[in-house]
Order: C-alpha cells, then sequence, then structure tokens
C-alpha cells in the first residue's frame, strides 16, 4: 500500500513533465527537424504572447475568478498602439503608455463589476470582451491600422510604426533570442515571486481558498480580486504591445487565439508538479508545452482544424490525470 501511494505521489508530481519530455522525443524522431536550434527558438517565441496573457488569466485563478477577456484586451492594445503611431502620429513611448493604460482600466472595470455589482467573472469578462472586439473595430470601421491607410473621413495615415516600437516584437539578442522570449522570462520571475514569496500572494491564495475565511481574518477580499483583474488586463496589453510589434501593422484579426491558447497554458500549469492550483511556474510550463504541441503538428504537416481537438484532448487527459490522482490521495484542492 505504501509502494503504491508513492509511487502515486511520483506519478501527480513529475508524470505531466514526463508526458512533456515523450512528446519532445516522439517529434524528435517523427518530425525533421525538430530538434534544432531554430526549432527550438521558434517555439519560444510563439509562446511568449500566449505565456503572458496566461499570467494574467493565472492571477484571476488564484483568488478564485476566472478572465475572459484577455483576448480581447491584448487585440484592443494592438490595434490601440497601432492607432496611437500611425493616425495620431505619436511615438512609441505614448503607444505602449496608453495600451498599459487601457488594460490597466479594463481589469479595473471588470474586477468593480465583479466585487461590487455582483456579476459573476464568468458573465462580466464575457461582455467585456464583446465589448472591447466591437470598440476596438469602429474607429477604423473594421479595417486594420497600417501606413497609408485610408481613414473613414477620407484621409491618409501618414504616421508609422517606430524602429524602437518595432524592437519589442523583433529584436533578437545575440541574433537568436527574441526579445519576447525575455519579457516572458522577466514577467513569469515576477508574477512567480509575487504570488508564492510575498503577504500579498499568500492572501490571494488564501481568497482563492476560501474568501470567507480570508475577509473574516482581516484581508480586503474586494481590493485584492480588483488587483488581480488590473494585473491580467495589464498583462494582456503587454502581450498586444508585442504583437503589434512583432507585426508591424494593426491586424484586427490577429489575437482569434489568444484566449484558447492562455487559458489553456494556465490550467495546464495545475498540472505541473502535482500543484493543483494555479501558480505562475505551472503556467510557464504549461505555454511551453502548447508551442511544442503545435510545432510538432505543424512538421508533421498535420491538417490545421486537427490542432485543437488534440490540444484539447491533451488538455483534458492532462487535468483528469491529476486531479484524479489526487483526489485519491487525499491532496487535490484548487
Amino acid at each position: 500500500m505504501k509502494q503504491a501511494n508513492t509511487a502515486i505521489d511520483l506519478a501527480i508530481k513529475f508524470g505531466f513533465l514526463a508526458l512533456m519530455a515523450g512528446l519532445i522525443v516522439f517529434f524528435s524522431i517523427t518530425a525533421e527537424g525538430f530538434l534544432t536550434p531554430f526549432s527550438a527558438v521558434f517555439i519560444l517565441q510563439s509562446v511568449a504572447i500566449t505565456g503572458i496573457l496566461a499570467l494574467g488569466v493565472t492571477s484571476t485563478l488564484v483568488v478564485g475568478g476566472f478572465d475572459l477577456s484577455i483576448g480581447a484586451v491584448a487585440t484592443s492594445a494592438l490595434m490601440l498602439s497601432s492607432y496611437v503611431m500611425v493616425v495620431w502620429e505619436m511615438n512609441a513611448f505614448w503607444a505602449v503608455t496608453f495600451s498599459l493604460m487601457m488594460g490597466a482600466f479594463v481589469g479595473f472595470l471588470n474586477g468593480v463589476l465583479i466585487v461590487k455589482m455582483r456579476v459573476p467573472d464568468l458573465l462580466a469578462t464575457l461582455g467585456m470582451m464583446f465589448l472591447l472586439i466591437g470598440a476596438q473595430r469602429i474607429p477604423t470601421e473594421g479595417r486594420s491600422i497600417s501606413t497609408g491607410m485610408a481613414l473613414p473621413d477620407g484621409t491618409i495615415a501618414d504616421g508609422t510604426f517606430s524602429q524602437a516600437f518595432l524592437m519589442l516584437g523583433r529584436h533578437r539578442i545575440g541574433d537568436l533570442v527574441p526579445l519576447s522570449v525575455v519579457f516572458l522570462i522577466v514577467i513569469a520571475i515576477l508574477v512567480w515571486v509575487f504570488l508564492e514569496l510575498t503577504r500579498h500572494g499568500r492572501l490571494m491564495y488564501a481568497i482563492g481558498s476560501n474568501a470567507q475565511a480570508a475577509s473574516l481574518a482581516g484581508t480586503n477580499v474586494n481590493r485584492y480580486k480588483i488587483i488581480a483583474y488590473m494585473i491580467s488586463g495589464t498583462l494582456a496589453s503587454v502581450g498586444g504591445v508585442l504583437l503589434a510589434a512583432r507585426l508591424g501593422r494593426g491586424d484586427v484579426a490577429s489575437g482569434n487565439n489568444l484566449l484558447l491558447d492562455s487559458v489553456a497554458a494556465a490550467l495546464i500549469g495545475f498540472a505541473v508538479l502535482g500543484a493543483s492550483k494555479p501558480n505562475a511556474f505551472g503556467t510557464a510550463i504549461g505555454a511551453l508545452f502548447v508551442g511544442i504541441l503545435l510545432q510538432g503538428l505543424t512538421m508533421l504537416n498535420a491538417p490545421y482544424y486537427t490542432q485543437d481537438f488534440i490540444k484539447g484532448a491533451v488538455l483534458v487527459v492532462a487535468l483528469m490525470f491529476t486531479f484524479a490522482l489526487s483526489g485519491r490521495s487525499g491532496r487535490g484542492r484548487i
């Protein structure tokens, strides 16, 4: 019995990492060129933005919430930063500043709707998602933003994307590591330190476990929930800015998959090292896992319409495996 429990504990803690290692070995054997520096850099670049958004989702999961508006916030930041430079002809500083302020403000509104107006988090952030999807298209009548585009009033937009702005999404350190990957690593470390090593992070976990008990202990539950959604909105806007800098245009359709991939990464994080709870390290690993899976499937020429199915199947199996075993060992918690 003791040996069985030990085996279960090992499976809970290292099962997902073993699955990811097995996936790397499988793709290395079946997909030519998968295990190369170029492929590794491409995977890291592809998951950088998804990972940053997923860390924002993690902050809301920690307090027992959920943010469905992150994809729309990211796309809004992409469109806003592009509009500021191309139409208003302002520099990169203002483009980034306005975008971050917008993300934080949307997060604040989400938090107020949830804690003050008592709107369920899924409904509040879903409504905000649709509001932003509509709002980001109105200034250009649904068209993408680029230099020389015709505006609705008939004028021509003469502004350009500054090199300083484009560097955020295109610059490579040592001609290899994209700057966006550095942003992901730094943000992941900061979020991990905040959640795991500070008093505020521990209080946020306490709120997610039992908000009523945390309130009776003197914690300002509403304030921390609003802060969590502001973190989520701000990180989503960071992802949107990096995406705009990579594309060099305000592509209104470029953020379509950000929500699903980010949520998948955040939820997969529950399975990493048997955490069974939202955590920054697991989320970063989850984003990497999604990137490895999609890169491998692409190199195997898997039809694009099967990728979401496979990704969903892996997510379901990973979470079922983790929580089923955690429940058997008496350690399961969210």
